[in-house]
C-alpha cells in the first residue's frame, strides 16, 4: 500500500529481531565459497534517518535499537547485529538505520547477488539512489525492480547458483498480504526446494496473522519459528505487540544462537511484564506438533502468572553509541 512508510518504524523491536536474524543467517551463507543470491520482496528505502521527520515523529526506535545500545553482555547474535549498525554510523552515534537491502549488501561478497523489489514509486527511487550513491553498488550485483515482489519472485527462482535467501516481509497493512505470503512460500518451494525462505510476520490481534503461522507450520519442510512479544496486546485490539521470524530451511546453527539471544532480547526489549518469547523448530518428516516442538521461555512467573523482573528502562537515544560498552 502506497501509504506505508517503513521510516516510521525503523529500528523498532521488530527490526531488531528481523535484522539480527538476517545478518546472522548471511554470515552462515558466507562460510561457503560458492556464491548465493538474496531476494527481498519488499525492500523499502534502504536507509533511514533516525533523527529525521518520520522516525523522529514515531519514536519507535526508543523501544527497539536504543534499548540494545550499551546494554550489558549482549549475546553473539545481537553483538553481530550491533556491529553492522555501527558500520553505518562511523561517527559513533546511531542516527542512521540500515534496512534489509543495505544490511544484506554489507554482508555479501563481490560474487553474490542482491535482487530487490519495491513497488512504492518514491521508496523505490530512494532505494535506487541509496544503493548507487551511498553503497556504490554495481548494477551487475544489485538490481531493483519497481514491481510487486510477490509476482516478481516467481521469475527469479531458482537462482542460478542454487544457493539463496528469500526475505518476505510485507507491511501486512493489506489483509491479503497474509494469503500472498503463504502462496509465495508454497510456490517458491516448488521452484527452489533448498532455498532459505525468511518470513517476517507481526504479532497482532488479527485472525489472519494466526492462520498464517499455523499454515506455515504445516509445511512439510525443515523450519524454525522465533517470536518475541514485548508487551501486552492493547485493549482496543490495535497495534503490534511483537513479531516473529519463520525460517524455512534454516541454518543448522541458528536454533542454538537464538536460544542464547532470545532471553536477553526479551529482558532488554520488554515494555511490561507480559513480554515473552517462543522458539519452535521442526525437521521435515516429523509431525508439526507444538507439544513436541522446542519451546523456550524466560522469566520465572509468580502465582499470578506475571513475571518478576521489571522491563528495561528507556534512555535518551542521542547519547547512545552503536559500539558495545
Amino acid at each position: 500500500m502506497f501509504s506505508y512508510r517503513h521510516a516510521f518504524h525503523a529500528g523498532n523491536h521488530a527490526d531488531v529481531l528481523k535484522h539480527a536474524i538476517l545478518v546472522q543467517t548471511l554470515d552462515y551463507f558466507n562460510r561457503k565459497d560458492s556464491p548465493y543470491w538474496v531476494i527481498d520482496t519488499h525492500a523499502g528505502a534502504g536507509l533511514y534517518a533516525l533523527d529525521g521527520d518520520w522516525a523522529g515523529q514515531s519514536g519507535e526506535v526508543t523501544e527497539g535499537l536504543d534499548r540494545l545500545l550499551g546494554a550489558p553482555q549482549p549475546p553473539a547474535l545481537v553483538e553481530r547485529y550491533l556491529r553492522a549498525i555501527q558500520d553505518f554510523n562511523p561517527d559513533g552515534v546511531a542516527n542512521v538505520y540500515p534496512g534489509s537491502p543495505c544490511l544484506a549488501l554489507h554482508a555479501m561478497r563481490p560474487d553474490d547477488r542482491l535482487r530487490l523489489f519495491e513497488l512504492h514509486p518514491t521508496e523505490g527511487q530512494v532505494l535506487e539512489d541509496t544503493l548507487r550513491q551511498r553503497m556504490h553498488a554495481s548494477r551487475r550485483q544489485v538490481a531493483v525492480a519497481r514491481e510487486d515482489g510477490f509476482a516478481g519472485l516467481k521469475r527469479l527462482l531458482p537462482p542460478p547458483p542454487r544457493r539463496g535467501l528469500i526475505l518476505i516481509d510485507p507491511s501486512y497493512e493489506n489483509k491479503q498480504d497474509y494469503r500472498h505470503v503463504l502462496q509465495a512460500v508454497k510456490d517458491g518451494l516448488q521452484r527452489f526446494a533448498q532455498g532459505c525462505f525468511v518470513i517476517w510476520y507481526p504479532l497482532v490481534q488479527r485472525i489472519q496473522a494466526h492462520e498464517l503461522v499455523r499454515s506455515l507450520e504445516r509445511l512439510p519442510v525443515d523450519w524454525l519459528n522465533a517470536s518475541l512479544t514485548v508487551c501486552k496486546p492493547s485493549a482496543d485490539g490495535l497495534g503490534m505487540h511483537g513479531s516473529g521470524m519463520f525460517i524455512v530451511n534454516p541454518p543448522w546453527t541458528l536454533e542454538a544462537e537464538l536460544r542464547a539471544a532470545l532471553p536477553w532480547l526479551q529482558t532488554t526489549l520488554a515494555q511490561d511484564d507480559q513480554a515473552r518469547f517462543s522458539l519452535l523448530t521442526r525437521a521435515a518428516g516429523t509431525r508439526p506438533d507444538k507439544d513436541a516442538a522446542a519451546i523456550a521461555q524466560t522469566r520465572k512467573p509468580d502465582e499470578s502468572g506475571r513475571h518478576e523482573r521489571p522491563p528495561a528502562g528507556r534512555a535518551p537515544r542521542q547519547k547512545r553509541s552503536p559500539s558495545r560498552r
